[in-house]
């Protein structure tokens, strides 16, 4: 470091070397998501090709060598010479940054591809990369090692190099079929510049070529997983993806819960002028004012929960932090909404309570969908749309079908638009009642007095991290509990039988159900959007059930409230399920010495004992005490099995994947029957029979 700086200390960086110095600047970082994002640029210029009415497929390879092989049926990337440069086409798009067909030059109407340095970008930070252009009845082939153009010795990116010295040449590498046209790049990521950790995420690319094939109606992606780890024996793994619904069927598959309505598609299309930059035949850029068309389509539709699951695209790319054409459509929304509920205020008993966006949200699953010529992305990895006009338009195309559709005369149109708005007041109700709740309940000490319900059995200490509630099954449970418990920092809540299945009822069946209610009470924290895990009372939620199938049934239950109400518990690791024995086993000791009480949680585990015991010649009382339910333990046998610290056994309930998740909570507690059955008859040879109580 010295304190001279002058102009000698500047740096100018050309080409590619740009890339290779900061790629995080054009791909974000150099990890698994860096990898994944350069994958997703070479595939996205397949995808404008198929946009374009140019191909109906794309084939995605992942090789054994850790390469990544990109096939697609389009035009093929020109093959001409470029005049300006004196280089062909092909050169062109792999080793000039912002150079491509994309620019306003009438080859796309819209596109996905921006900026012109996705292709660039990915050779520049790849070791080798090769490419083949099927145009003209030929097969035109280069290759590339980390930006630079010349020619392999052999198949690998190790093989000895020899960059063109004074003309490049793209080379004719065969003869291609009558008619036939498209473009293969295959390319090996460079060491050099990715972490040694980072991989291609298959999980994320099948959801992502999912994604894209709703959004491309009729075009088929087809992912080949060639590694060694992935094959199933011999043969790689191969997904397919192709829907012709479009966007209302993608709205189908992420909703989470049962519909309100129908899934609804309002589309239409907006105009505006922009002044831009644009590139003269002679070279020049003159600011001219050009008319821009921009398409809207959405798909919604509400559903029972209070999830909203929203996805916004620009040109079929995921733009997942939003920008003028999500802020347009939750404009539109709250505008219709509010208006459709003003003037139905008196049938709703609505009152002087104001409608706010959250209320709206709930339960809603949405795709947004516009298509313009050149958007305005912040920054190369295209997450944010800025384009200004597309917030008026996007709201007014919104805002204009949405109230067709509550004027509609249909009689299906008008029972579900009522459905809808009684949902959207009684959310807006909930959390007006969640607030007051909140700002009202404090937590009491024994000299306060409390609302808490009479059942609870609270425990003395104020500190949450060191408190637990135990929420136990039945009175008879209750009383020996009581006893089992220290009451310093364990507290207890019963409740009676079997609760609400909250995956079906609407909320407010879940907050008139007495026993939801008091759950959500006693942990203090509220439920659903207003669900306050700071203000939550007690540092674990403990179910203690019976270790039967009813038992089971009611962890089931508990589980489901917890993760459709309360899901940050669970998510923070504060939800867990007592695991008491199913065995008391006492093996009796010779002479004066007392007998020996072992408890065991399983039949494995039961078994396992007795052979051990008989092996070693001890004796034990028969028959061997088996607990049907907590009730039948006394104080001390709870305390020392299940409730007491030093020898207890406890489940924490994980969440490791939340769509996955809330898949099987619907499947198992929702109202579609269908699934639930072939579930039960697939998994029940797998059933413990000696567990069912009959």
């Amino acid at each position: 470091m010295t304190a001279e700086y002058s102009a000698h200390h500047l740096q100018v960086l050309e080409g590619l070397e740009a890339v290779r110095k900061r790629p995080g600047m054009y791909i974000g970082s150099t990890d698994s998501r860096g990898l994944m994002h350069c994958l997703w640029e070479i595939i996205d210029n397949s995808v404008d090709e198929a946009l374009g009415g140019h191909g109906t497929r794309i084939d995605i390879v992942l090789h054994p060598d850790g390469s990544v092989e990109v096939r697609d049926r389009g035009r093929g990337i020109p093959v001409d010479v470029e005049p300006r440069t004196g280089l062909s086409g092909v050169e062109v798009v792999f080793t000039k940054l912002h150079a491509g067909g994309k620019f306003g030059g009438g080859s796309y109407a819209a596109s996905g591809g921006l900026h012109g340095v996705g292709a660039s970008v990915v050779n520049a930070l790849s070791e080798r990369l090769d490419v083949e252009v099927d145009r003209g009845g030929k097969t035109w082939a280069m290759s590339f090692h980390r930006g630079e153009p010349g020619v392999f010795a052999g198949d690998t990116p190790q093989s000895a190099f020899t960059p063109f010295d004074k003309s490049s040449e793209l080379r004719v590498a065969g003869r291609a079929a009558k008619g036939s046209t498209g473009t293969r790049i295959r390319y090996w990521a460079d060491t050099q510049i990715f972490t040694k950790d980072a991989g291609f995420n298959v999980a994320e690319l099948e959801q992502r070529a999912r994604q894209t094939a709703f959004l491309v109606p009729g075009l088929e992606l087809v992912i080949r997983d060639e590694r060694p780890a992935a094959a199933e024996g011999d043969a790689p793994i191969e997904r397919s993806f192709r829907y012709d619904g479009g966007i209302s069927e993608f709205a189908e598959f992420l909703a989470p819960d049962a519909g309100v309505t129908d899934t609804w598609r309002l589309s239409g299309t907006g105009h505006f002028t922009e002044t831009v930059p644009v590139l003269q035949p002679g070279g020049a850029m003159v600011a001219t004012e050009v008319q821009r068309e921009c398409h809207v389509d959405v798909a919604v539709r509400w559903g029972t929960g209070y999830e909203t699951v929203s996805r916004s695209f620009v040109n079929i790319i995921a733009t997942p932090k939003g920008g003028t054409h999500q802020q347009g459509f939750e404009q539109a929304l709250m505008k219709v909404l509010r208006a459709q509920i003003e003037q139905n205020s008196r049938k709703l008993k609505v009152g002087n309570d104001k409608l706010e966006k959250d209320d709206i949200l709930a339960g809603l699953t949405a795709v947004i969908t516009v298509s313009l010529p050149e958007p305005q992305f912040e920054g190369q990895t295209k997450e944010v749309l800025g384009t200004p006009a597309a917030r008026q338009i996007v709201s007014s195309v919104v805002a204009k079908e949405l109230a067709a559709r509550f004027s509609s005369p249909k009689r299906d149109d008008k029972s579900q638009t009522a459905l809808l708005l009684d949902k959207v007041v009684s959310e807006m109700k909930a959390r007006i009642s969640a607030r007051t709740h909140k700002e009202t309940q404090r937590r009491k000490n024994a000299l306060e007095s409390s609302s808490l319900p009479a059942k609870l059995v609270d425990c003395r200490s104020n500190d949450v991290a060191d408190s637990e509630l135990f929420i136990v099954e039945g009175d008879s449970a209750l009383g020996t509990a009581k006893l089992a418990r220290n009451s310093e920092y364990q507290a207890l809540l019963p409740i009676r039988g079997k609760i609400l299945n909250v995956q079906k009822a609407s909320i407010s069946d879940m907050l008139g159900n007495a026993e939801c209610a008091s759950i959500i009470q006693v942990v203090g924290a509220g439920s659903g959007r207003s669900f306050d895990i700071d203000a939550a009372r007690y540092g674990k939620v403990i179910m203690m059930s019976d270790a039967d199938v009813d038992g089971a049934h009611i962890r089931t239950l508990l589980l489901t409230l917890f993760f459709r109400y309360m899901r940050p518990l669970i998510e923070a690791g504060r939800v867990f399920a007592a695991v008491p024995p199913l065995h008391r086993v006492i093996v009796v000791n010779p002479g004066s010495k007392p007998n020996e009480t072992i408890y065991t949680y399983s039949e494995q585990e039961l078994h396992a004992l007795l052979a051990k015991l008989t092996k070693s010649g001890r004796r034990w009382q028969e028959p061997v005490q088996r607990y049907k339910g907590l009730g039948e333990m006394d104080a001390d046998q709870l305390a020392t099995t299940t409730m007491d610290r030093s020898g207890r056994t406890l489940r924490r309930v994980r969440l490791e994947d939340a769509e996955a998740a809330a898949s099987v909570f619907e499947m198992l507690m929702g109202n579609e029957v269908a699934p639930r059955r072939e579930f039960i008859v697939d998994a029940s040879a797998r059933l413990d029979r000696d567990r069912i109580d009959a």
